[in-house]
């Protein structure tokens, strides 16, 4: 029984998702109601008239009272969370009890990042978002709105079964020299050769990495990125996962069968042709196609069921030849700009093993414009509301008198490309003959709708510049099918003799066996670098089909339950600002640490941490980093200068063993785990 939707400020549903229990449950509630003779209503109709109620309760309490609730749980015990973005309000729901509040509030901010990604600076504008998420054509709006359930479910399947998922942190696969001849390979062979070719129309690659399933095996960013952040990363990551989903069990051979699968026995390689790129051809639209996915080919019956299911899956992934377009953080020396939008290509190497490049569009620099601009009028359109006239309300960098002269060279250039711009060079003709005319209004609350204005219509500059497709058919606007396939080619050329032992890997990154004879009695752990968003965890197998030190299956499970409680236990203190916490759980021992170093390796003593309200936006690096944007700001307060580095421990012990001794290891593993010698790419 779980759903969320996003409705708007006119109970307009822009978006929904349910899952099948929910839906049962909305379809005999309301076809219970239907006269006799009549069919049951469209499933939209139903589930806008189920949530009208609340939403229109919730502008009302805003309009009324300035306020509103954000959790409540009715008499049958279903839990709705909800959560006002601007124009648009988000609820989620529970009703079998398998979701707290603070897991439906963590998915609607993760809903929120990913449309981000998806839309950019449209988020802004919430007519133009409308726009977007409702599109009027209903084939349309069936296929985004299920891409967008798809992620969804997609993020929802990785943070129930996937540790870097469940902490919010990148966890790389721990092979330091086949890391960095990877690393090698995509500075100075991949990158280069793609950012010299002439098919590369105007694109530059930024960025290129090689997942495996969830796991960054090498990530290379050229010299004029700047640095990805871990939120954008971990949102790729699961549109990456979206695209071509991992079965675990299936993509991968058993460890003992890496032997067999790596030289002998009969297997084969090949590479299809790429589908067709003719959208319209009626002949492709009818096959579950893999696009070019190489196929790996065994006899091994497990195996070949293992691509029987990847060719069956409901929604096949979009050619790779059409990159997605994606809006990203972007920090330069004049400052961060978020949602700057980016080219991501995801090429699929072999079933769970993907090359993902991001590359920088030629138009970008109008993305930097356009925020510099809404970022001035935003400010001054808070001044104003907050009462501040005159030159009160221009203080603060940008001032409106700043950008003036850059916002009037702005439109003159847009007038000479295809963007229409008459809309935009009316209101802010309006604008400054009411905010800089001798004898005019001046600044005061009456330009509160001009600024309004003003941020629409750059949203909608933005909106055409990067969401819109214009321009003649016959340029190329992306990198050329071609080049993308010899990217392709080029590292599964790196990779073919490594790919088996890659998959194995990534299930079995790091094992307990190498840290049973210094930690007697420790079962797992999680160690997490909150300053570069990485983590390092020994695997958790819960299949029957694999066997780890854990045991397998219920035993496994049991483990994994009690780690995923135990995370969501640490989270909850530490939003009350405690850094340590230790409890014990039965037959286990559970402790979490939070600290800080400074560039050495120095520990920094141990100091207050913020303490945040309960509605406050979830803990963790993926739908906003709760750690570099409040904790670090927060406490380098007191170590001006110096380069503060946050980490955190969690521990899982046998309860026999004595506290003392859980302490000892726990100091000792922190200190072991980030050794160079250990993990040097980490």
């Amino acid at each position: 029984m779980k759903c969320l939707l996003i409705g708007n400020e006119s109970a307009e549903v822009l978006f929904h998702w349910t899952d099948p229990e929910f839906q049962q449950n909305v379809q005999e509630q309301y076809g219970a109601s239907q006269e006799e003779g009549q069919g049951l209503p469209a499933f939209e109709d139903s589930i806008s008239t189920l949530f009208a109620p609340i939403i229109i309760s919730c502008s009302t309490m805003v309009d009324r009272l300035g306020d509103s609730y954000t959790c409540f749980t009715t008499e049958n015990n279903h839990i709705y969370v909800l959560h006002q973005f601007d124009e648009c309000l988000y609820i989620a729901v529970n009703g079998d009890g398998e979701e707290g509040e603070d897991d439906l509030r963590r998915k609607i901010y993760v809903m929120k990042k990913l449309i981000e990604v998806m839309f950019g600076m449209v988020t802004l504008s919430g007519n133009l978002l409308r726009k977007e998420l409702r599109p009027q054509d209903t084939e349309q709006r069936a296929r985004l709105w299920k891409h967008l359930q798809s992620l969804l479910e997609t993020y929802s399947h990785l943070r129930e079964n996937d540790q870097s998922f469940l902490v919010e942190a990148v966890e790389r696969l721990i092979h330091p020299t086949l890391c960095e001849q990877c690393i090698e390979f995509l500075e100075r062979r991949l990158v280069q050769q793609l950012n010299s070719s002439v098919e590369r129309a105007g694109e530059e690659v930024l960025h290129a990495f090689i997942l495996v399933h969830t796991k960054l095996l090498a990530f290379y960013s050229s010299r004029s990125a700047s640095t990805l952040s871990t939120s954008d990363l971990l949102a790729l990551i699961i549109m990456a996962q979206n695209m071509y989903p991992s079965n675990v069990d299936l993509d991968e051979p058993n460890p003992e069968d890496v032997e067999s699968t790596s030289g002998s026995g009969p297997e084969s390689f090949y590479t299809p042709e790429p589908s067709p790129t003719d959208r319209d051809s009626s002949s492709s639209a009818d096959k579950p196609v893999r696009g070019s996915t190489p196929v790996f080919e065994f006899v091994d019956p497990d195996v070949q069921m293992a691509e029987d299911s990847l060719q069956t899956l409901e929604v096949p992934p979009p050619d790779p030849s059409s990159p997605r377009r994606v809006f990203l953080e972007v920090s330069q020396k004049d400052g961060l700009f978020p949602m700057m939008p980016h080219s991501m290509y995801c090429l699929p190497l072999w079933p769970g093993i993907t090359l993902v490049l991001l590359t920088k569009i030629p138009t970008s620099a109008v993305a930097i414009s356009v925020y510099t601009f809404l970022e001035a009028f935003d400010k001054l359109e808070k001044r104003l509301s907050e009462g501040l006239e005159g030159s009160a309300a221009t203080r603060g960098q940008p001032t409106i008198h700043d950008i003036r002269s850059k916002l009037d060279r702005f439109i003159k250039a847009l007038g000479q490309s295809e963007i229409q711009s008459a809309q935009l060079q009316n209101v802010w003709t309006e604008f400054k003959n009411r905010a800089f005319a001798r004898g005019g209004p001046g600044f005061n609350r009456d330009l509160i709708l001009w600024c309004k204005n003003m941020k629409t219509q750059l949203c909608g500059i933005y909106r055409q510049c990067f969401l819109v497709e214009s321009g003649p058919a016959d340029i190329p606007r992306r990198l050329s099918p071609g080049l993308q396939e010899r990217a392709q080619t080029m590292v599964q050329e790196k990779l073919m003799d490594w790919k088996d032992f890659l998959l194995v890997k990534s299930r079995r990154n790091i094992t307990m066996v190498s840290y049973l004879e210094d930690f007697p009695g420790l079962i797992h752990f999680i160690c997490v670098d909150r300053s570069t968003g990485q983590m390092i965890a020994p695997s958790l197998n819960v299949t029957e089909r694999n066997t780890s030190e854990l045991g397998k299956g219920p035993v496994a499970q049991f483990i994994k339950n009690k780690v995923w409680s135990h995370v969501s236990i640490t989270r909850r203190y530490l939003q009350k600002g405690y850094s340590t916490v230790t409890l014990r759980d039965g037959d286990f021992y559970f402790c979490y640490f939070l600290w800080f170093e400074n560039e050495t390796g120095y520990k920094l003593e141990a100091g207050d941490i913020p303490i945040l309200p309960d509605d406050s936006a979830p803990i963790g690096m993926l739908a906003w980093d709760f750690y570099s944007r409040k904790l670090l700001r927060y406490y380098s307060k007191n170590h001006q200068g110096e380069v503060v580095k946050c980490y955190e421990l969690l521990t899982v012990h046998l309860g026999v063993i004595p506290t003392e001794i859980i302490l000892q290891h726990c100091r000792q593993l922190a200190s072991k785990l980030w050794e160079p010698s250990r993990n040097p790419l980490l």
